[in-house]
């Protein structure tokens, strides 16, 4: 195939909102005829987290390029806590976050026709060889392990008929010292940012699930996290129905 063209929109730290507001605009003035839309782990690691706002967005961004005819590639991820090594009181709080995203991801994907891929699970989330230093991004042989398997999902649909992407990369994986660099350095300024921000609800979350464990009443708060994500996905549906929507 001659004349690809591929373009790379991605921002370190984006959320859904940097996505709708700055992202999209560019998305959609290239045309593009496969757009990847993998976003929402960065929302679930703020104090402002919503999921109600986090599906509208992601409504509005996925819905923009169905209608232009352009092929969606969407993912669910794994949670973030689990990803950093947190102890379960505070890893619970941001996995549930992280599978209220997921399943807002689902229900969206399969409204627009999106080619979906399942990321969420499997032996690549536990797999340090997988990811960068910073233990929420994958590196570079986790992105190929990805391209792997949208390339399967596409070849399934007829949507890809060139050859696959090698799983090994081309470039030696960081090693220990200078992951440990990263760490002291760029990675310092993550968690100070995160702790400023997330820390203190995160904080108050692991309080309420300890709380919640100890009454043996666990269930409450992944009920209570179904409603919120079927209220959020119900608010789509009746703004879709409104005569006047746009």
């Amino acid at each position: 195939m001659t004349g690809v063209e591929f373009t790379n929109l991605a921002v370190s730290g984006a959320q859904t909102r940097d996505v709708v507001e700055r992202q999209l605009p560019v998305g959609l003035a290239l045309r593009p005829d496969v757009v990847s839309v993998v976003v929402g782990v960065n929302d679930t690691l703020r104090c402002t987290f919503d999921i109600q706002a986090v599906a509208a967005r992601l409504d509005t961004v996925y819905g923009a390029f169905a209608e232009q005819g352009a092929v969606l590639l969407t993912a669910c991820l794994p949670d973030p806590g689990g990803s950093l090594g947190l102890p379960g009181a505070l890893a619970r709080p941001l996995a549930r976050r992280q599978r209220a995203v997921d399943a807002v991801v689902h229900a969206l994907s399969e409204r627009y026709g999106a080619v979906h891929l399942h990321a969420s699970e499997g032996a690549w989330t536990t797999d340090r060889a997988m990811w960068s230093a910073d233990r929420l991004h994958p590196g570079e042989r986790g992105h190929r392990q990805l391209a792997l398997r949208f390339h399967s999902l596409l070849a399934e649909a007829g949507l890809a008929t060139g050859p696959a992407p090698s799983p090994e990369p081309e470039f030696p994986a960081p090693t220990a010292s200078a992951s440990l660099w990263w760490l002291a350095t760029a990675g310092t300024g993550w968690v100070a940012r995160r702790c400023t921000d997330l820390l203190p609800q995160l904080l108050t979350l692991a309080a309420d699930e300890m709380r919640h464990r100890a009454r043996g009443t666990s269930a409450r708060l992944d009920l209570r996290t179904s409603a919120s994500v079927s209220a959020a996905l119900a608010a789509l549906s009746a703004q879709e129905r409104r005569p006047d929507a746009a």
